[in-house]
Parts: C-alpha cells; sequence; structure tokens
C-alpha cells in the first residue's frame, strides 16, 4: 500500500493517541474487560474447533460439519451487523477526497476495516485452520484456502455497507430501506413460521449445494483439489470484490455531489401536537428540554432505524418462537409475547437513548454547562424524554399486534408496561452515570453504529442482564406463588428501589459532570480522524 494509505493510518494513530489522554481510564479498563470477555468466549469455540478438527479420527465428520459451519460464517459477518446497527470502523471519505489518494488504495483499507465487524468469526476460522493444518490426514496447504474465503467476506461486507449507508442517508427511502432489512434479516423466521422448518434444517444439516463458496472452501480446505472448486471460489471472490469496489465508488461520487440538507422553510409537520404536548404537563425549562429531546430524536436517522426496527424486527423475530408448528399453545414466550418484543425493542434503544445521553449534543454540550441550568434538569429533561419514546414504542408494539389480530389482553398490556418502566427506571440509572464517565461524540446522521459490534454486545452483555434482574425476580414470584398480584408486587418493589438507586445515583452523576465538565465538553467535541470507530 502507498505512502498515501500510511498516512491515513498515522494520522488515525494521532488522533487516537491524542485522544487517548482525556478518556477517562475507568471506562476504558471496563471496555476492555468486556471486550475481553466477549472475544475470549470466541477465542475458546476456536480452540474447541481446534482440537476437533485436528483428530485424524473425525475426518468423517468434517465433510458433513465444515460447509455448514463456513454457511454460519458467512451469515454472521454479513447480518449481524445489519441486525445491531453495527458497521465497524470505516473510512470517512469526506475527510480524504480533497487529498490526492488512489481510489484503489482507499478501498483496500475499507476493505481491511471489515475485519472490524467480523473479529469473531476470524478468530473461529483461525482455529479452524490451525486444526486442519495438524490434521496429518490434510494435506498441508490446504487450510491455507480459509484465507481466500476471509477475503471473500471481507468483500461482501464493504459492498454491503457502502450500499446501505448510501441508501440510508436519502430521507425518502431511509425508512422503507430499513423494514426492507428487517424483513430479510427475519427471512429465516419467517419461513420457520411458515412450516419451511424442513428446508432450512437442510440448507444446514443436508448436502451443500456444489456451487457455494463455502462448500467449495470446505472442499479444498480437505485437500478436494478440481478445478470445479478453484473456479467456484475464485468466481464468487472475483463477484465479491467487483460489487464491494462499484458499491465503494459510488458511495465516493455521493460524497463528491453530497447535497447539505437545508432546514429552511420546515413547514410545522403533524407531529406539532406531540413535540408541545410537555409543555402542557411539565414547566419550562424542563419542558423545553424535553421537546428538544424529542425533536432531535425525530429527525436522527440512527434513532429512527433502531425506533422502527423495535415494532417491526421485534415482532418477527419471536413470532416463530411463540407461535411456530413446534410452539405449545400456552408457553412462556407466547403467553408474554408483548413483553418480550417490549424488552427486545428497550435492548435496541439502548445505546440511543441511555448510555450516551449527550452523544448526540457533541460538542453544543457545552450550553448545559454555560446557562444558568442545573445539571440534574439536564439529566432528568432526557430521562424523561427516553421514557415517553419507550413508552410510544410499546404503544406501536400493542397496535401492530392488534392489526395484525394476536391475542392482546389488557392484562398483557400492564404486565409489558410494568416490567418496560422497572427496565427502563434501572437503564436510565446505569446510563446517566456511563453518560458522564464515557461520553463520546455520535453522528445522528449515520443510521448504523461505527463502534465494534462485538464491544457493544460485551457492554450490552453485563449491563442489561442487571437492569432485568428485578424483572426475573417478579416471574420467580409468578411462578412460586401462582399469583398475578405476588407479580406485580415484586415489580413495585423493584421500581421503588430503582427509584432510590435513580436517585443516588443522580447526585453522583451531576457531581462527576461537574468536576469532569471540560474532559466531558473535549471528548463530545472530539472529531473523528480519517477512520471513523
Amino acid at each position: 500500500m502507498g505512502s498515501q494509505a500510511g498516512a491515513i493510518v498515522w494520522a488515525q494513530w494521532r488522533t487516537t493517541r491524542n485522544h487517548f489522554p482525556r478518556s477517562n481510564k475507568a471506562a476504558l479498563a471496563v471496555n476492555a474487560a468486556l471486550t475481553t470477555v466477549w472475544y475470549g468466549g470466541f477465542a475458546f469455540l476456536a480452540g474447541l474447533a481446534a482440537v476437533l478438527l485436528s483428530n485424524p479420527e473425525e475426518q468423517g465428520f468434517i465433510p458433513d460439519v465444515l460447509p455448514s459451519a463456513l454457511l454460519i460464517c458467512f451469515l454472521y459477518w454479513q447480518l449481524i451487523p445489519v441486525l445491531m446497527a453495527s458497521m465497524g470502523s470505516s473510512l470517512d471519505t469526506k475527510k480524504l477526497l480533497v487529498y490526492p489518494i488512489p481510489t484503489g488504495q482507499l478501498f483496500a483499507l475499507e476493505v481491511l476495516l471489515r475485519i472490524s465487524t467480523g473479529v469473531e468469526m476470524l478468530l473461529l476460522l483461525t482455529g479452524a485452520g490451525i486444526g486442519l493444518l495438524l490434521n496429518p490426514r490434510i494435506p498441508f496447504w490446504a487450510p491455507s484456502v480459509l484465507i481466500v474465503f476471509v477475503i471473500f467476506n471481507l468483500f461482501c461486507s464493504a459492498g454491503v455497507r457502502d450500499l446501505l449507508v448510501r441508501l440510508l442517508a436519502r430521507k425518502r427511502v431511509r425508512e422503507i430501506v430499513a423494514l426492507g432489512l428487517v424483513l430479510l434479516a427475519a427471512l429465516p423466521q419467517l419461513l420457520v413460521f411458515a412450516g419451511f422448518q424442513n428446508r432450512i434444517r437442510k440448507l444446514f444439516t443436508g448436502q451443500p449445494g456444489a456451487f457455494w463458496p463455502w462448500t467449495a472452501t470446505a472442499r479444498l480446505a480437505q485437500g478436494d483439489v478440481s478445478y470445479e472448486n478453484i473456479g467456484i471460489l475464485l468466481s464468487w471472490t472475483a463477484a465479491a470484490y467487483l460489487f464491494g469496489r462499484w458499491q465503494f465508488e459510488r458511495s465516493l461520487a455521493v460524497d463528491v455531489q453530497e447535497r447539505g440538507g437545508s432546514s429552511a422553510g420546515r413547514r410545522a409537520g403533524r407531529m406539532e401536537w406531540l413535540y408541545r404536548l410537555p409543555s402542557a404537563v411539565v414547566p419550562d425549562p424542563l419542558a423545553a428540554l424535553i421537546e428538544k429531546e424529542l425533536r432531535f430524536l425525530s429527525r436522527a436517522p440512527r434513532f429512527r432505524l433502531v425506533f422502527l426496527m423495535g415494532f417491526s424486527f421485534g415482532l418477527l423475530i419471536w413470532a416463530p418462537i411463540a407461535f411456530g408448528q413446534a410452539a405449545s399453545q400456552h408457553s412462556l414466550v407466547a403467553d408474554n409475547y408483548l413483553t418480550f418484543v417490549s424488552v427486545y425493542a428497550l435492548l435496541l434503544l439502548t445505546d440511543a437513548l441511555f448510555w450516551n445521553c449527550f452523544g448526540f449534543d457533541r460538542s453544543a454540550a457545552q450550553i448545559y454547562f454555560l446557562v444558568p441550568l442545573k445539571m440534574s434538569t439536564v439529566l432528568v429533561g432526557k430521562n424523561l424524554a427516553a421514557a415517553f419514546i419507550v413508552f410510544l414504542e410499546i404503544a406501536s408494539i400493542t397496535v401492530v399486534c392488534t392489526l395484525l389480530r394476536m391475542s392482546v389482553t389488557p392484562i398483557q398490556v400492564l404486565e409489558a408496561l410494568a416490567v418496560s418502566s422497572v427496565v427502563t427506571m434501572f437503564l436510565m440509572t446505569i446510563g446517566n452515570l456511563s453518560s458522564v464517565y464515557n461520553p463520546r461524540s455520535v453522528n445522528p446522521t449515520k443510521s448504523f453504529r461505527t463502534a465494534s459490534s462485538g464491544r457493544t454486545q460485551a457492554v450490552l452483555m453485563l449491563t442489561f442482564p442487571l437492569a432485568l434482574t428485578p424483572v426475573l425476580l417478579a416471574y420467580l414470584a409468578r411462578y412460586a406463588f401462582d399469583s398475578e398480584w405476588a407479580f406485580f408486587g415484586v415489580l413495585l418493589a423493584g421500581l421503588l428501589l430503582g427509584c432510590v438507586v435513580y436517585s443516588y445515583s443522580m447526585a453522583s452523576a451531576v457531581k462527576t459532570a461537574e468536576q469532569r465538565k471540560e474532559q466531558i465538553i473535549t471528548i463530545l467535541g472530539h472529531g473523528e480522524g480519517p477512520i471513523e470507530s
């Protein structure tokens, strides 16, 4: 790679290095620990794969498992970033187009950055390659074929990323595209729900089609050399390269001709009554803060994407489990379907509403420290806006379920609201502290997160179960006493406990914000380097 690409990497390193002393060391340590746990689990699975594939006695087992395993790797690499709304690190081409950097070098860097969305699968493939290399019945050169499969996935991921980002940047088609992605991601669940589970099972357990890249890779990785397998793998890789390069160059052209959206002359929309609603309930400045949050979030593509996924993809992902052919009429998921979907919607909204509540404000957050306004009022305003959005999400889920003629009883709606209230209270408690200890600037115009999906999943893996603990205790009380009163009583106790913890965390968050205000403003005003990460 040329000197221009090296300069990009050097600039990114200096940007990160200069930012590091201003960041919170404790938050970095926690993130590092969570990331280590997450990737450590996949490293363990990689070691297990190495042990199994290195055993010569399992030679008959490998042809049946390896193609399906590679298919799962491909699906994970391409789909999980979409489902998590996190597209990993990528080049910020708007900052690079002014420099005479060849397009080929930019594309090569972009492809390498696609590793950030598939580190988990890269670990598994590395373990599989080591196992095959240690297997005495496998030719020593055969595992190197997995490198070609990784390159194929990188090209595909680059093309998918650029295509989605470009489509989701268009105001009139953004929601349509997001809904299409939701339906596409939920297609396997819908097929199972429609009774096609046997065909899906055959896709992973039956004899795979010879023309697929994962099948050709699996056969070559076992030493089955043939012109057919080599041609198939190279053809798919070439097609992935052409697709990725085509989409990347189209994205570059869009960045060159990008039209800035103008808000001049914006007419009062039909949602104006909704924005004005807080003024009728609470006084200023709290009402103004809530109205500002509602107006801003409703126009932020990143928030709108996850809000839409909550009452669309959430319904689809749980429907086959609750109402599929193999599900009983009165199962845990079926009886609490509305609650499961609501909690899943909360999971999607967590990053946008709770963990980093100053992220969308970015450098404008300094106004909170300059005007005569208490920081506690600012946090309460953001929390009330988040709570209102959560209840609006639950209402949307309920309406969609009713339109689909699903069984929705008043007690189920009350249960979903009660559970969501408890979880929201604890999420706000954790989020207020996280927002002042670990703030980060977020670009609201980009529908997908650029943070590593693995790190995001690791954070959710630890913190979200903490917020669910009172809910789990409530369900245990319902099971033990066979009483709805016990269930709602424990939820009420959990809500009261959440209020107490919230008040103490609020005092701590306000104190920390005052002590670290210069660091917070600096971090939130910190721009990304040439690589968004």
